[in-house]
């Protein structure tokens, strides 16, 4: 067993958290964002579909959804950023008796309001929301959604049946959305007693009615805190936005492509601004073209960019999952990403550029960024900037070689050289002859 390598996060520092088919990886990196320290495996050998870090009401908690063919799902908590984790009976997530289903997998994490420090969510498989009212240590079913009058007709998409994405509005207290595949996007506006579906305009492709009420295969919602009643989402075929809440939404794949696609993630600071990852097809769920490209809108989606500088664009049959993609909330913003292929990369100055920082992992599953403490008290130092000297050396063109000097003939011998003539005689100049009266004063001087 490969032992697994510890990480020390100090305050202000980044954290990835990396959840894969193996275990979990947790990345740690200062400010700058350049050079990263990779600790794990932890859980070795279990599928990690869900982290999360909650640092409301002075505590530092990381949760892990875990699974395993022997244990089955399990929820692990860290109160030291991962050194230690608490055992598997600890915070239980299980359905009650009475709702005749049992835990397959833990799907999502999620940290309630800053003004309920103690509330959390998670999502599971069968799709189901649970809530913990004293950060994870206990937790129960949210009966509005289990008893809804759809759930009977939801049914598994390629991952499951699964609740895979939790949005607790941060305006409106109250209002959350969930998303399921497949089923769609559901809205509660009185904190999880009632749900509505809300996925009119949003298409169901693999299906003879085209735009049903629900049963969409949505594959991921986001929202920004600053703008709550604006949304995005990646469907299972589309890309859309909604500005009422969801209750109609926009397509807005122009320019990508394709709109098939997994992975979605919100600017922090910018409402406007969301990265996506487009997939060629569900038959073949690989990057277009064989390039792996991240597609970043700064106009809440009327046009589109590829983002490429530091990415692979030949033979990069890469896939990004639905929770594989994140970003920290530092200025400049740190956008994260990870691979089924096992490879982690990441950009510190909002997707201008990027780096490998984790390769060799299993395949990816999930990827969280947090900032340790603060994020608004931290420091991003400048990068460095060269020099116009350096500069311009690094721009001159490499001095051609210097061709070998030709070799010099031998002097002839002194016997052989033309005789020179002999120099003509200069004239002298004749010296000045001193005025009248010098020589007579200089003699009364020297008497």
């Amino acid at each position: 067993m490969v032992a697994t390598r510890q990480i020390t996060p100090r305050e202000g520092d980044v954290m990835v958290l990396v959840g894969t088919t193996k275990g979990a990886f947790l990345l740690r990196s200062n400010a700058a964002r350049r050079r990263w320290d990779v600790g794990g495996p932890h859980f070795a050998g279990q599928s990690i579909y869900a982290l999360a870090l909650d640092q409301r009401g002075g505590r530092r908690r990381m949760y892990a959804g875990g699974s395993s063919d022997h244990f089955g799902p399990v929820l692990y908590l860290s109160d030291d950023l991962g050194a230690t984790w608490s055992d598997r009976e600890r915070a239980a997530v299980r359905f009650p008796e009475d709702a005749g289903a049992e835990l397959k997998r833990i799907w999502q994490i999620v940290p309630g309001r800053e003004d309920e420090p103690g509330k959390l969510y998670c999502g599971v498989e069968p799709a189901a929301l649970f809530e913990s009212g004293d950060a994870g240590e206990t937790w129960s079913l949210v009966r509005g959604l289990w008893d809804h009058p759809h759930r009977p007709q939801w049914q598994p998409g390629g991952g499951g049946l699964c609740l895979h994405t939790v949005i607790p509005d941060a305006v409106h207290r109250g209002r959350m959305f969930v998303a399921i595949s497949t089923g769609g996007v559901y809205r509660s506006n009185d904190g999880g007693a009632t749900w509505d579906v809300r996925n009119r305009g949003v298409r169901a492709e693999f299906m003879p009615d085209k735009h049903p009420e629900f049963g969409q295969w949505v594959h991921k919602i986001v929202q920004h805190p600053t703008f709550p009643e604006r949304l995005f989402l990646q469907n299972h075929w589309g890309l859309y936005r909604s500005e009422d809440a969801g209750d109609t939404w926009q397509d807005v794949a122009n320019g990508v492509p394709s709109d098939f696609g997994f992975a979605m993630a919100m600017h922090p600071h910018d409402p406007e601004t969301v990265y996506i990852v487009p997939i060629e097809s569900d038959g073949f769920r690989c990057t277009p073209e064989g390039k792996l490209r991240v597609y970043r809108t700064r106009d809440a989606g009327r046009t589109w960019e590829p983002l490429t500088r530091g990415l692979p664009q030949e033979n990069a049959l890469e896939l990004v999952l639905r929770d594989g993609m994140d970003a920290d909330e530092l200025n400049p913003a740190g956008i994260y990403f990870g691979t089924r292929s096992g490879k982690v990369f990441g950009s510190p100055d909002g997707g201008a550029s990027w780096s490998a920082i984790a390769e060799g992992l299993p395949p990816v599953i999930c990827v969280k960024a947090v900032v340790i403490g603060d994020p608004l008290k931290v420091r991003v130092p400048k990068p460095a900037r060269k020099s116009a000297k350096a500069a311009g050396r690094a721009k001159a063109k490499p001095r051609a070689k210097a061709k070998p000097r030709a070799k010099s003939k031998p002097r002839a011998k002194a016997s052989l050289r033309a005789k020179s003539k002999p120099r003509a005689k200069t004239a002298r100049r004749p010296k000045a002859k001193p005025a009248r009266g010098t020589k007579a004063k200089a003699r009364r001087k020297t008497r």
